[in-house]
């Protein structure tokens, strides 16, 4: 019908006097000058005239999108995961990385500390006013941050019971973030308790106070089942052969590893361990000790690593959970140059427990052979290290090395690892839980 109306009207155009032309034409004419031709004018004056790049139109609709969370809590988890393709291309896996430094704490120690409270909420033992109380150490540094940040953003008090030790930089930002800080003094009387006892009886004194107890407790290993693993298996549709972590209390390593073995029995969990740490001999050999121990007793010098909030000398119930295929020792050395290869070829600057981690990947990579998955955790940032990992007078001082250009061109290290440290740190230095020397209040 239109059609014809159209072809009508181009065969028999309709004839208009002058009069009926400027009655009709003047207003069209305007309407098209001022609505069509006048806005580009104006553009074209913008643009000569202030150099502006002219924004492309867009029809999206975000106002679908738009969405909050509520308080520091819901900042909490859903943290991305990255493909590491230097690492993926250099290996034929996908290596995945779920970059757990971007909770709001800085590491997926946020989550555990969330599962502490809302628990001891539901259960009545933290109300508004009360405090908790834990005992930690400079290698623990993140854990505390995530217990300061949260606790402040709760309502309640974050008493830290410490060692001697611990940096000025790293008391000055606790105290900062609301952290009340209890140092101990070295004892002469022998087995007085730790600074975790310490923190323990401390509790028990504090009105409304609730004892962490990050060995002993599950809230880590229940936080990273339900919230962490379920995470890692939607990211990756179910598609994972293998993953890698670190462990400290263990609560980690066994929560993915109990939920992706029910998810898929045939998925394999490495364990990445640095030295001086006795888990990866457990899961070898059964045996809990470390090779380094007894070194120790010939040198009377404790041997340490460079490594933070991975690594323990003692046993935990959840990590005696964890479904561990095989464990790798890392030496310092191939983790100081996992770090600044990682820099180099994919501009993350990552702290050393998210090094070692790598490390693992590659391992397990090789390991599994190429077309594999494997996911392994960057649990800590470069940006907490600054001054010591990735400061070259505190690398050298550990006798290790700080890494040429040319050395981290490839993963070429990786085939070269030392068997050890070269170095080691001074008597001063205490690894969690030792206990040999005592501690009071």
């Amino acid at each position: 019908m239109i059609t014809e109306l159209i072809l009508k009207l181009i065969k028999s155009p309709p004839s208009f006097s002058k009069k009926q032309l400027i009655y009709y034409g003047f207003p069209t004419s305007t309407f098209i000058f001022y609505y069509v031709v006048w806005p580009r004018i104006k553009r074209g004056l913008r643009r000569l005239l202030t150099e502006e790049e002219e924004l492309p139109e867009t029809d999206v609709d975000v106002t679908n999108d738009i969405t909050w969370v509520h308080g520091f809590s819901g900042l909490i988890g859903k943290t991305p995961m990255v493909r590491l393709k230097s690492l993926s291309d250099a290996t034929g896996c996908n290596i995945l990385a779920k970059v757990e430094y971007l909770n709001p704490g800085g590491s997926g120690h946020d989550r555990t500390v969330l599962q502490i409270i809302e628990d001891c909420e539901k259960r009545g033992l933290l109300r508004e006013g009360g405090a908790l109380v834990e005992g930690s150490n400079e290698k623990n540094w993140l854990w505390d941050v995530s217990l300061a940040l949260i606790c402040r953003s709760r309502g309640y008090r974050c008493i830290l019971v410490m060692p001697p030790g611990l940096s000025e930089k790293k008391m000055e930002y606790l105290k900062k973030i609301g952290a009340e800080i209890k140092f101990l003094k070295p004892s002469n009387v022998e087995n007085s308790g730790d600074y975790y006892k310490a923190a323990e009886q401390l509790a028990k004194s504090v009105s409304g106070a609730v004892f962490v107890d990050q060995y002993n407790s599950t809230f880590d290993y229940r936080a990273h089942y339900t919230r962490t693993a379920p995470e890692i298996w939607a990211q990756t549709k179910g598609f994972i052969d293998a993953f890698v972590a670190g462990a400290r209390t263990g609560g980690l390593i066994a929560g993915m590893s109990k939920f992706l073995k029910w998810k898929n029995p045939k998925i394999q969990v490495f364990l990445v361990d640095p030295p001086g740490s006795c888990i990866s001999r457990k899961v070898k050999h059964g045996v809990y000790s470390a090779e380094e121990q007894f070194e120790q007793i010939i040198q009377k010098q404790r041997y340490m690593s460079i490594v933070e909030d991975i690594g323990s000398e003692r046993s935990t119930q959840k990590l005696q959970k964890a479904e561990i295929d095989d464990a790798y020792k890392i030496p310092d050395q191939t983790t100081v140059h996992m770090a600044h290869f990682l820099l180099k070829k994919e501009g993350l600057f990552v702290g050393t427990s998210s090094a070692i981690c790598c490390v693992g990947a590659v391992l397990a990579a090789q390991k599994l052979g190429p077309g594999h998955t494997v996911v392994t955790v960057l649990s800590d940032s470069g940006l907490g290290q600054v001054d010591s990992f990735w400061d070259r007078a505190y690398i050298e001082k550990w006798g290790l090395q700080w890494p040429e250009s040319r050395q981290i061109q490839s993963i070429d290290f990786l085939y070269d690892m030392p068997k050890s440290n070269s170095g080691t740190e001074s008597d001063s230095h205490t690894d969690e839980g030792s206990g040999s020397s005592g501690w009071h209040l």
